[in-house]
C-alpha cells in the first residue's frame, strides 16, 4: 500500500487528504524509491492555496501541476526498493536522495534514474530529504546574482530554508535579513545579521560599510525589493526568486517557473554533486527546524504558512 498526500481541492491545508492505492512500479528507466523524508517548500501550499503564479506550459511537470490536481512534495530521501530494466549503477537498497522528483508526500514515489543522487552516509534522513530543493535554488540565484570573490551580498529573508543555503554557499561576506531571534544561528553560519523592518537600508549601510555588490532576495516583500534597488547599483544583480508583480518592472533576475522567469533547470542539475559533497563532509549544514509524520502534512503546511521558523520543515513517512 501506498499513501499519497493530495489536496483534495483548491484552499487552505485543510483540503489535504491521504488517499491510499498500489505500491507504484518503476518505468524501464526510472526507480521506486520508498521515502523516508520528504522536504517541505513554499511552492507545495502555493500550488493550491491559489497563490502560485502562472506557470509556463514547459514546466508544469516540474512544478507538480500536470496531473488535475497538484501534486506534492519535489524532492525526498529515500531507499531503492525497485530498479527499471534499463537502469544501471543504481541498485535495489541503495540510500539515495530524489531530486528533481515530483509526489515525493507519499510513502513510495517513482522518478527517473537521472533524479537519484547517492546519500551520504553521514547525512540524516531529514537533512538528505531537506537538502536539493533549497541547496539548487540558492546556488541559482547566487549565479543570477553573479556573486563572485570579493562581493558583499545582501540576503533577504537569511533564516528561511533557500536563505540559510545562500548565506553558506555564497562564499563572500553576507549581510542577512531575519528577525531577531534567528540571529544567532546566522552568526554561527558566517553572516551578519541585520533586522527588517522601518530603517532596514541604513542597518545594512552600517553593516556594509563598503557598500553591496549583488541581493538575492528570498522574502519577497516590497520592504526587501526597495533596499535593494537602492543599494545595489547594477538592477541586473539582484536575482529573486518570490514577491509580487512589482519586480517584473525593476529590471531584476527573477527565478522560477513563470513567464519571464528563469527555471535554472540546468543549473539546479549540475549543483547536486556539489550540494551531496558539502553536505556529506559536514561543510555545508541542513537546518531542519521540525519534522512531521505523513498524515500530518496539513500541520505542516499551517507552520509553513505562519512562517516563524528557521530552516525546513519535513515530513517523515
Amino acid at each position: 500500500m501506498n499513501r499519497i498526500v493530495k489536496p483534495t481541492a483548491y484552499g487552505t491545508p485543510d483540503v489535504l487528504a491521504v488517499i491510499e492505492g498500489p505500491e507504484p512500479r518503476a518505468a524501464a528507466d526510472g526507480v521506486v524509491v520508498a521515502v523516508r523524508a520528504a522536504g517541505v517548500n513554499p511552492i507545495d501550499w502555493k500550488l493550491y492555496s491559489g497563490a502560485f503564479h502562472a506557470v509556463d506550459d514547459d514546466h508544469k511537470d516540474a512544478a507538480g501541476l500536470a496531473a488535475s490536481m497538484p501534486t506534492l512534495g519535489l524532492e525526498c530521501a529515500g531507499v531503492v526498493t525497485e530498479v527499471g530494466a534499463d537502469v544501471t549503477g543504481v541498485r535495489v537498497g541503495d540510500e539515495v536522495i530524489v531530486y528533481p522528483v515530483t509526489g515525493a508526500y507519499a510513502d513510495y514515489v517513482t522518478a527517473p534514474a537521472t533524479s537519484v543522487v547517492p546519500k551520504p552516509a553521514g547525512l540524516g534522513w531529514a537533512e538528505a530529504g531537506a537538502l536539493m530543493l533549497t541547496g539548487t535554488t540558492a546556488v541559482h540565484a547566487l549565479r543570477a546574482a553573479g556573486v563572485g570573490a570579493g562581493d558583499t551580498v545582501l540576503v533577504h529573508g537569511g533564516s528561511g530554508g533557500v536563505g540559510l543555503m545562500a548565506v553558506q554557499l555564497a562564499g563572500v561576506t553576507v549581510v542577512a535579513t531575519a528577525a531577531e531571534r534567528n540571529h544567532g544561528l546566522l552568526r554561527e553560519l558566517g553572516a551578519i545579521p541585520v533586522a527588517y523592518g522601518p530603517g532596514l537600508a541604513e542597518r545594512v549601510r552600517a553593516a556594509a560599510p563598503q557598500g553591496v555588490d549583488a541581493a538575492v532576495d528570498c522574502a519577497g516583500t516590497d520592504e526587501a525589493l526597495d533596499v535593494s534597488l537602492e543599494l545595489v547599483a547594477d538592477q541586473a544583480r539582484i536575482a529573486s526568486i518570490t514577491g509580487s508583480p512589482r519586480r517584473a518592472e525593476a529590471g531584476i533576475k527573477l527565478l522560477g517557473y513563470g513567464p519571464g522567469q528563469d527555471a535554472g533547470t540546468a543549473v539546479r542539475e549540475a549543483a547536486r554533486g556539489e550540494l551531496v559533497e558539502r553536505a556529506g563532509a559536514g561543510a555545508l549544514r541542513v537546518v531542519v527546524d521540525m519534522t512531521f509524520p505523513l498524515a500530518e502534512a496539513a500541520k505542516a503546511h499551517e507552520v509553513g504558512m505562519a512562517g516563524h521558523g528557521a530552516g525546513k520543515l519535513v515530513l517523515i513517512p
